[in-house]
């Protein structure tokens, strides 16, 4: 099946399988994914589409297929959010965690990464430069600008938070 082909079949069969699966689902708009998935899946195999002869029941059953598979899927889901329910409360982020995200908004974009990816993801150097694609000399001196960035952001909001302290009035 050619690609204009394809745009033919899609363009005549989509509303009509939607409409299809629709009655299945109740839910429009999971009806247009599962569908919009099938034909995803079809594209792939289009050389070969019309040699199943019957090309939209294929799409239907795929389409149906994953429909009961998303179904499956949200009903395990309700039944492990019923078994374990959420704390009522759950804690905000603390305030040296606040003050670090807020820090790291501040540096260049290229730094931040390195940061976060080292320190916080634990990655090594070599690792961050492979998956960032800069040499490790660059990532070596981005860390360090990125380090020397974050104590003066961070030491700049403990000298706020001390001098309020200090003279007993928040500014």
């Amino acid at each position: 099946m050619t690609e204009d082909e394809f745009d033919a079949f899609y363009a005549s069969a989509f509303p009509r399988l939607t409409g299809q699966l629709y009655a299945l689902t109740g839910d429009h708009s999971e009806a247009q994914d599962v569908v919009q998935e099938a034909f995803v899946r079809a594209w792939d195999r289009r050389q070969s589409f019309l040699a199943d002869e019957a090309p939209e029941a294929w799409i239907r059953t795929v389409a149906m297929r994953l429909a009961v598979s998303r179904w499956r899927r949200a009903r395990r889901w309700l039944e492990l959010v019923r078994r374990d329910p959420a704390p009522e409360h759950t804690p905000g982020p603390d305030p040296e965690r606040t003050a670090l995200v807020a820090a790291l908004r501040q540096l260049p974009e290229a730094q931040r990464t390195a940061v976060v990816l080292h320190h916080l993801c634990d990655l090594s150097v070599e690792q961050v430069a492979s998956e960032t694609g800069a040499p490790v000399g660059t990532v070596k001196a981005r860390l360090a600008r990125g380090r020397a960035a974050l104590a003066r952001h961070l030491s700049v909001g403990d000298a706020d938070e001390q001098g309020e302290k200090e003279d007993g009035r928040v500014r």
